[in-house]
């Protein structure tokens, strides 16, 4: 895998909405915290726009991105926001650009399809974070803000949690190493068979998602395991599974239970509860660098390892 250079203070970060719309109010927070790391911020064109639900129609918001991948003094391209829209613009964007000037993404949610295809399309490692939206004083974590910028200017990364008591009897012991892959889960099951699929065999995987029925998180699962996604894996680390639903029968599950009934003929390790993802505490994760994944009884940890190790 490829890492991008590292920022440094005076860089500039590229803002763009490649799904949903966003307002200047929601996004000053966001812009005041990287000016106040010492970053400058370079806002896309159509950042305030509205088309609908999107930022602006298709054209435009993969005009905003390819702005950003084709000036060469944006240091790292970060995501105002997710909800839905990267599907519809991927395939417009002309990544070759990358290949000789490689910079960062951050977000997370609906930019999961870039990670993927940036993954597949490049081998250049991206930052699963939060994004400006997530950074207004209702849904601001300091940890979570300060992983993003020690991510973007390569400091190391280790994570230690307690384990979650709530999940304890769901993890499986273990430990591994192997890049880190995937998103949310909902995006996994819809790249599945596309040129953003993911190449799951060696590596360990981490899934999250929000606001889904339980029995589609059930079929999403069944899904990756019929095409083989969980065969070859090394890992599996499950993030918030936030606002699940269910119908007037239940599902009988919950989605935690689900995803470790669909790996229970596997061996390697399984953490439930993992800090990212469309919770609160959405701690940065490099995705597509090799890391060292432990868990016990009593803590999960997840060390990223140096660049070039």
């Amino acid at each position: 895998m490829i890492t991008p250079e590292y920022l440094k203070p005076g860089d500039k970060i590229g803002i763009v909405a490649p799904a949903r719309k966003v307002s200047p109010a929601e996004m000053e927070p966001g812009i005041r915290f990287l000016t106040e790391k010492g970053f400058e911020v370079v806002t896309g064109k159509n950042l305030y726009g509205s088309n609908n639900q999107f930022s602006a129609t298709d054209h435009e918001r993969a005009a905003d991105f390819q702005s950003m991948i084709d000036d060469r003094s944006i240091r790292a391209i970060m995501a105002a926001r997710g909800g839905y829209g990267a599907m519809r613009i991927i395939d417009q964007l002309e990544l070759d650009p990358l290949m000789e000037d490689p910079k960062w993404l951050c977000g997370f949610s609906d930019i999961t399809v870039m990670h993927n295809h940036y993954h597949n399309y490049l081998g250049l490692e991206t930052i699963h974070s939060c994004m400006l939206y997530n950074l207004q004083p209702e849904h601001f974590d300091e940890s979570s803000a300060e992983t993003l910028y020690d991510a973007l200017t390569g400091k190391k990364l280790s994570y230690e949690f307690a384990v979650p008591e709530t999940f304890s009897a769901l993890n499986r012991h273990g430990g591994s190493e192997g890049h880190l892959v995937g998103g949310n889960l909902s995006l996994l099951y819809s790249l599945l068979g596309t040129a953003s699929d993911i190449d799951t065999r060696g590596k360990i995987l981490f899934i999250e998602d929000l606001d889904e029925y339980l029995y589609h998180i059930d079929r999403m699962m069944f899904s990756l395991k019929r095409m083989g996604k969980l065969d070859h894996l090394v890992g599996l680390i499950v993030g918030g599974m936030s606002g699940m639903k269910d119908n007037a029968v239940p599902f009988g599950k919950t989605a935690e239970e689900i995803v470790r009934e669909l790996v229970q003929d596997y061996e390697f390790p399984v953490a439930f509860g993992f800090p990212a993802g469309h919770v609160k505490q959405n701690h940065a994760l490099i995705m597509g660098r090799e890391v060292d994944f432990n868990v016990d009884e009593k803590s999960i940890t997840l060390t990223f390892m140096d660049a070039d190790e």
